[in-house]
């Protein structure tokens, strides 16, 4: 396969990681609803999603004076517990209660410290994609139930705003992820475009902010921040120009099917942060739960009109950004993934007879 078929496969298995984050959100919203999970005591409280906003500043500045005075290893701890307890939170409600000790269930407990040993020993590509999509489904699904719709749709549109001044202005989200791409954590999803590629032999991502260093010594001029942007690690520098003196022939003349595509460079893997499924994703469990019209029957999982057209709109926008990123750079990913997840909900809501000011939570 060459290279656009394997980069082409790739965008198709990032589609495929956001579709599961977004599915297992909805599975878990009627269990987490049931256990009492919700986070807030007012759903509909417009100022949740100011506060939620202030979570994420301060633990930025946090995480960003953990790497000035190098002690990483203290935000690698936290990342580890928090992801072993919101997967304890997960299986404790799909799986059926095997051996209790006390009020404790012995395999949810056991297989939420399996996944927390894994990113400890062996946080390879795979066990990090699997704990992604576990922790963010959880991290969705637990948020969609504590927004109401119009503290949800505030919560996006805030988030696209501070994602793109972080990216594009201030820039210091991109020192984050940086600093967080090295730490090997489910804080991003790795889509490899290689069979053999290994996410723990990758080296150090230092510089990876511009003229990023890759695994075999190429270089791409790019961007990434782990929350909200997507980047893509380059695995060969691009062809030389060809010798201005050599005359074409017609051979060389036709196109050769099994040749890259220059406009798509070779590149080892698809980075893209865990926010990026999870922020719109939040969108999506909030109108499952809090709107009763358009309801569409699917085992397993709540679902409706509205709940549909914010993923469709989401999976849009997940498109469109990594076409834009295929082209060379990286960019700010809320901005499109949570404009498309508001369009396709408001146009899901209006499709299933939901007045816009009901489904703006007026």
């Amino acid at each position: 396969m060459n290279a656009r078929g394997r980069i082409l496969a790739a965008v198709g298995a990032t589609v495929l990681v956001f579709l599961a984050v977004q599915l297992g959100a909805l599975a878990l919203v009627e269990p987490f609803v049931d256990a009492e999970y919700q986070v807030v005591e007012d759903p509909d409280d417009p100022t949740n999603s100011l506060l939620y906003l202030g979570i994420i500043i301060i633990a930025t500045g946090f995480i960003l004076l953990t790497f000035r005075y190098n002690v990483e290893w203290l935000i690698r701890a936290l990342m580890i517990v928090v992801c072993t307890v919101l997967s304890w939170y997960v299986f404790a409600v799909v799986i059926p209660i095997a051996v209790l000790v006390g009020s404790v269930d012995i395999l949810s407990l056991g297989l939420a410290l399996a996944v927390g040993f894994g990113l400890l020993v062996y946080p390879e590509w795979y066990v990090i994609n699997i704990a992604g999509i576990v922790v963010g489904a959880g991290a969705a699904g637990m948020f969609g139930i504590s927004f109401g719709l119009l503290p949800a749709l505030l919560l996006l549109t805030v988030l696209a705003v501070y994602d793109a001044i972080s990216v594009y202005k201030t820039k210091h989200m991109l020192s984050l992820a940086d600093g967080v791409m090295d730490l090997k954590l489910p804080v991003i999803f790795v889509i490899p475009t290689t069979l053999s590629y290994s996410y723990l032999e990758m080296g150090s991502t230092d510089g990876v902010i511009e003229g990023a260093q890759s695994t075999d010594g190429g270089s791409e001029e790019s961007e990434i921040e782990s929350e909200s942007a997507v980047e893509t690690e380059t695995a060969s520098e691009a062809d030389p120009d060809p010798d201005p003196e050599s005359e074409p022939t017609a051979e060389s003349e036709k196109p050769d099917p099994e040749a890259d595509d220059s406009s798509l460079p070779e590149r080892d893997a698809l980075f893209i942060g865990l926010g990026d499924a999870v922020i719109p994703t939040i969108l999506v469990a909030s109108a499952a739960f809090f709107i009763d019209a358009g309801t569409i029957s699917v085992p397993l999982i709540a679902l409706n009109g509205p709940a549909l057209g914010a993923m469709i709109g989401t999976l849009a926008g997940l498109l469109v950004l990594m076409h834009m990123v295929l082209q060379g750079r990286a960019h700010a990913g809320l901005p499109l993934l949570n404009g498309g997840a508001i369009s396709g909900y408001l146009l899901g809501a209006l499709a299933s007879g939901v007045p816009l000011l009901v489904a703006l939570g007026l």
